[in-house]
């Protein structure tokens, strides 16, 4: 079976989901600084856990000096739900200093940069770049992205980067920063990791996995 193509997928997934009207499902933020934190807490948690923790989070430390000088075990009080809350409590938390004692107290807006902050990979730093600057660097691969990709036919690959370079050769860059969003929705409400709905899936007839694991 031939690779689906990205111009069929792409208009089909925008058919059925709009983004706008879509954001409670995605992470809160509304300025670089929660961009950045809210993303480094979601890595092994749900979106709705995240946007529970930061709510308290950013009441308590409302600007990136705040938490750059957080004690450490009130931070992990509040964002214990989210999983690894040792590792990530000391990162959100060395990221701010960082931000503080080497950006002049605000996050940066390159990819080389950002990557240099503690906890923060290409991911992380591709969701910081789309939705606080505004800049399509990349396609920020996460779970969802990786799964229905590998369906799909679009990589063969496992490894996020090779994922990201495999999308960014497939999919124009004017569409690269609605895959990661797109590719969620679809992730969770369809192409679910135990059990995708091939039967409802408005991509099944172009789908290698849905193809070749027909029942």
């Amino acid at each position: 079976m031939k690779n689906p193509d990205p111009r069929i997928v792409l208009s089909r997934l925008k058919n059925r989901y709009d983004l706008t009207t879509c954001r409670d499902e995605f992470l809160h933020f509304s300025n670089p600084y929660e961009t950045l934190i809210a993303t480094i807490l979601s890595a092994q948690t749900t979106d709705r856990t995240v946007n529970q923790v930061t709510s308290k989070l950013f009441a308590q430390y409302p600007s990136v000096s705040d938490l750059a000088g957080a004690e450490i075990s009130g931070v992990e009080k509040i964002i214990l739900s989210t999983g690894f809350y040792h590792a990530k409590a000391r990162n959100i938390i060395a990221a701010s200093r960082m931000v503080m004692n080497e950006f002049d107290g605000k996050v940066p807006d390159r990819m080389e940069d950002l990557v240099r902050l503690p906890g923060v990979g290409r991911k992380t730093a591709n969701i910081v770049l789309a939705h606080a600057f505004s800049k399509t660097e990349g396609i920020a691969v996460d779970t969802h992205v990786k799964r229905i990709s590998i369906r799909l036919g679009l990589t063969r690959h496992s490894n996020p980067l090779d994922i990201e370079t495999d999308l960014t050769r497939i999919f124009t860059r004017d569409n690269w920063a609605e895959i990661n969003g797109l590719f969620i929705l679809h992730g969770r409400r369809v192409c679910t990791s135990r059990k995708p709905q091939c039967m409802s899936c408005d991509l099944s007839d172009i789908c290698f996995y849905a193809n070749t694991h027909a029942e």
